[in-house]
């Protein structure tokens, strides 16, 4: 089924088969939404009957396309939570624009943390691709130059979505708006982080709570956990101007949050001994970056 309207930009909406499970549960997610960013017509006419008919699950799913970035941009900011989409599948290079799908793919990071995105690009082993992986931390990228492109398509976006499935299982979000990962606990309404049922405190007074920020901060890491996240990144979660929210800020940012483990662990090891050995908040990278591991 096609549906066109008058816009600058064509939506396409089909269903195809893609199973999601919860782990320990033999359970399928609600319908899930593929978000599609592709302006050359003849890759959505050679792969839109693949994902159509492709048997992956007895779940039928939505796929919505866009022709051009700014369309999808504008589309992304109209999109509400109970909508959102469980995966983005965005072309590269668009319209002659280099950065046209990490335009796409900020704006969906911006507004939905740890939404898997893949790349779908015929710029493989160039530096498009290298900027996808290191600097935007996208799912995959997938070279649209193969011969067997319609298998691989459905290989890798099941295995996205299964891996974004296990995510969200040691990642949940309970209902009363409580996040859960591991041995770390995030109140969304109240504000409160518990690990290992501790409540974090302001490491320079144990009789305050942790600021606002570091709290955030926290939420968004978990959320993308494993990605990290750069200085950039985190200024646009936490709304504030990318060129004034420097690096060492976000670095102060993460000192005052593994403080806060630190006191609230007792005498249990170290959390940022662990950190440096790669668990808990992680530094990535040598632009800033760090990740929840």
């Amino acid at each position: 089924m096609k549906t066109f309207n008058t816009t600058p930009h064509w939506t396409i909406i089909n269903c195809i088969s893609i199973k999601r499970q919860t782990i320990g549960q033999d359970k399928a997610f609600k319908m899930a939404k593929i978000f599609w960013v592709e302006d050359q017509s003849h890759w959505v006419n050679k792969l839109q009957p693949v994902l159509e008919n492709a048997k992956l699950d007895e779940t039928p799913n939505t796929i919505s396309v866009y022709k051009f970035s700014e369309a999808a941009k504008q589309q992304i900011k109209l999109i509400d939570e109970d909508n959102k989409p469980d995966v983005a599948l965005l072309d590269a290079r668009m319209n002659g624009n280099d950065q046209a799908g990490f335009s796409v793919s900020k704006a969906l990071q911006t507004k939905w943390p740890g939404l898997p995105i893949i790349f779908l690009s015929e710029h493989n082993g160039t530096d498009i691709e290298r900027d996808a992986l290191e600097k935007h931390n996208v799912n995959d990228f997938i070279s649209k130059n193969q011969t067997n492109i319609e298998d691989v398509l459905c290989w890798r976006i099941r295995a996205t979505l299964r891996q974004a499935s296990l995510q969200s299982a040691s990642a949940e979000q309970l209902p009363g708006n409580i996040i859960i990962k591991d041995d770390l606990k995030i109140d969304l309404d109240s504000w409160e982080v518990y690990w290992h049922d501790n409540k974090l405190m302001n490491p320079d007074n144990d009789k305050r709570p942790l600021s606002p920020a570091p709290r955030k901060i926290l939420r968004c890491l978990v959320e993308r956990s494993p990605r990290p996240v750069t200085p950039s990144q985190m200024a646009e979660f936490l709304k504030v101007d990318p060129d004034t929210y420097a690096a060492a800020t976000y670095r102060q940012h993460i000192k005052t949050l593994r403080r806060s483990f630190d006191a609230s662990e007792g005498k249990r090891p170290s959390f940022s001994d662990n950190c440096k050995k790669g668990k808990g908040i992680v530094a990535v990278g040598d632009e800033g970056a760090y990740c929840w591991k």
